[in-house]
């Protein structure tokens, strides 16, 4: 099968936090791949874009927890209005899922292209500040670096905003 790229990772995406950048290109991916799932034609889209949005609402929640994690640790001032954003984005998501799923009016296509901008700018806006607060952390000396666990928030690296 021939894949088609509709959204492109470049790395003025990054937040300089190697697992969050390497999750959000895994998010870029699945919305790649739930694209070309649209593109297959009515008989086998139905079935593997359902298996392919069930992984990436599994992984959005992982990744969004991953995310609030460092965020709290480093008691980001924003976090609230961050986790927020994650929330609704969560909830659009579930009630398009569930459209889907009951085989209500549900365009698998619109569903991708808000799913890819919502991402692409999610991460250029809403986590580049968190980005550009570590940062200032940083030349504050207030961390030591940027290499965050996935998850185990409890493990002390050094990286707190104390």
């Amino acid at each position: 099968m021939e894949t088609t790229t509709f959204v492109v990772w470049n790395d003025s995406y990054s937040v300089g936090i190697q697992a969050i950048d390497e999750q959000h290109q895994k998010l870029i991916e699945m919305t790649n791949n739930l694209y070309n799932a649209c593109l297959q034609g009515e008989g086998t889209s139905k079935q593997y874009f359902q298996a392919v949005i069930r992984e990436a609402v599994d992984y959005i929640n992982f990744h969004f927890t991953a995310e609030e994690q460092i965020m709290e640790r480093l008691r980001y001032p924003d976090l609230n209005k961050h986790k927020e954003e994650h929330k609704e984005f969560v909830r659009k998501v579930l009630e398009e899922v569930q459209l889907f799923e009951e085989g209500k009016y549900f365009v698998a296509n619109n569903f991708v292209r808000f799913l890819g901008s919502w991402i692409l700018t999610h991460i250029a806006v809403s986590d580049k500040q968190y980005s550009n607060f570590i940062d200032n952390l940083q030349e504050q000396d207030k961390i030591k670096n940027r290499n965050y666990k996935k998850s185990d928030p409890e493990e002390d690296d050094g990286n707190t905003a104390d």
